[in-house]
This record gives C-alpha cells, sequence and structure tokens, in this order.
C-alpha cells in the first residue's frame, strides 16, 4: 500500500469518529497542514582539481655546456673566449680572473699544470709566482721558454680558495676545454706539470714519481694520432722538497733529448 492510500483511510477513520460526535479537529489538522518540505540541499563546492607538478625540463648540465662551448670553439682565441663565458665551475665566482694560457699559441711544445694560485690569479697568466719563476729556468735548460716554443696552461682555470686541491667536479667540468686545447695545439711533445694534470689527462691513478721519466702517449678521440707526452715535478713540489731538484734535472735531460730527437728548435739560454 502507497502513502496516497494510507492518507485516504485515514481520512476515511476521522470522519466516522466525527460523525461519532467525537472531536477530531487537533486529528485533522494534521491532515490540512503544508507538509514540510526537505531542507535545501546544501551545494558542496567541487573538490580543487589536483595540482599538476609541471617539472621543467633540465637543460644541459656544466659538463654538457662546456663540451658544447669546446667543441664550437676552432681556435685557440676562441677557446679561450669560450672559458671566459662558462660559467659551470663554482671556483669562477671566488675568483679575480680567468687563467688560460701564456705564451706562443702554434708551439711545438705544450706544458699543463694543475690550478693558479694567487699571484696567477691576481695577473690571469699561468705560472708566474714562485713557482712559475722557477719553472722558467727549469725549461731553459731545455732549450724552451714562453716568447719561442712553448704553450703552457693548466687543468684549472680559476684559483680554488686558499689554494685547496680541486675537487673532482671542478676537474671534470673544465676538462673538455683542456682538450679541446690539446686538440686544437697538437703538440709534438705535452709536458704534465704534476700529479692532478698527469692522473686527470692520462687517466691513470699511477703516482707523479712513477710515471716521470719515461715516455709516454696521451690519447684522445677525435685524434688522428696520439701525442707524445712526459711528466714532471711540479715546480711548487720543488719547492717544498728541494732535495727532489735532482729529479727535475733528469728530467730536463730527458726532455732536451727527446726534443732533439722530434726535431724541435731550441731557444737559446740567455
Amino acid at each position: 500500500m502507497n502513502a496516497a492510500t494510507h492518507a485516504t483511510a485515514a481520512r476515511a477513520l476521522l470522519a466516522f469518529w466525527r460523525a461519532a460526535g467525537v472531536d477530531m479537529d487537533g486529528a485533522e489538522a494534521v491532515f490540512t497542514r503544508a507538509e514540510p518540505q526537505a531542507p535545501p540541499s546544501v551545494q558542496r563546492p567541487s573538490p580543487a582539481p589536483k595540482a599538476t607538478t609541471v617539472r621543467a625540463k633540465a637543460g644541459p648540465s656544466p659538463v654538457e655546456n662546456a663540451r658544447a662551448l669546446a667543441a664550437a670553439a676552432k681556435t685557440i682565441p676562441e677557446l679561450r673566449a669560450a672559458v671566459e663565458s662558462f660559467d659551470g665551475c663554482a671556483l669562477k665566482a671566488t675568483a679575480r680572473n680567468t687563467v688560460f694560457s701564456d705564451g706562443v699559441e702554434n708551439a711545438p711544445v705544450l706544458l699543463i699544470g694543475e690550478a693558479p694560485g694567487k699571484d696567477e690569479d691576481e695577473k690571469g697568466k699561468p705560472f708566474v709566482g714562485r713557482s712559475g719563476q722557477l719553472l722558467d729556468r727549469i725549461l731553459a735548460h731545455a732549450g724552451l721558454n714562453r716568447q719561442t716554443n712553448i704553450l703552457i696552461s693548466n687543468t684549472i682555470y680559476w684559483r680554488p680558495p686558499g689554494n685547496r686541491d680541486p675537487t673532482q667536479g671542478e676537474t671534470i667540468a673544465c676538462l673538455p676545454f683542456v682538450e679541446r686545447l690539446i686538440a686544437l695545439s697538437r703538440p709534438r711533445l705535452l709536458i704534465l706539470a704534476g700529479k692532478s694534470a698527469a692522473q686527470t689527462l692520462l687517466k691513470r691513478d699511477d703516482g707523479v714519481l712513477k710515471l716521470r721519466g719515461r715516455r709516454l702517449l696521451y690519447k684522445q678521440d677525435g685524434l688522428d694520432s696520439p701525442i707524445n707526452a712526459m711528466v714532471m715535478l711540479h715546480p711548487a713540489y720543488l719547492l717544498r722538497q728541494p732535495h727532489q731538484k735532482r729529479l727535475a734535472w733528469a728530467d730536463v735531460l730527458a726532455a732536451n733529448t727527446w726534443l732533439e730527437e722530434l726535431g724541435i728548435a731550441r731557444a737559446p739560454r740567455t
């Protein structure tokens, strides 16, 4: 039985009782009262759509940027400009100057050291402090100087604070430029001064004392053939360990012999 049928039956019953003399006003009021309306439904706001996280596409890493800049350089001056524009090495923020190279750009001999010190940072040239003065004297014994037949650079182009050792990340960030310098200059002899330069470019873990005094080869993808290479003690090390200068003298003699065999013209000693 539905609701309408129930209401009809109830009204009939009420009519019967009224006819019998029973006061049914109160009971009938129930049926004449307006039916209560249902409370208006509360319109709940639709849940806000979940925010979509938009991830910005990562740009090239510092190393990738360095590779691109280095590869685009077709000359050593262009490579110098690329290094000066590079911001992917944190050392640049604390250094005064970019220290790229010094010497003859088309020289037959390329020497690569480690990182600039205080004097180099101030003047913007590699090996100009006490260790640089010692280096010049050592090279002179092999007939090499910056005005005639050698180009000098580093594996790091900005001075590490407090002359600390460069980190692996700093070295890797600069490496594409170092490799490009070697590829552009194509030296007949590559001299690596110190542990950092030797291990980084030769990709060997041997110490300098083990690598020095040997005829080595530097290899790089893109080079037609390996480049003659030798390792020498860093002049800064010799200043701290003067008793090792005898090894440096032996390195000079070895370099002198190799330069003669390669037919590289030497400068007279002044």
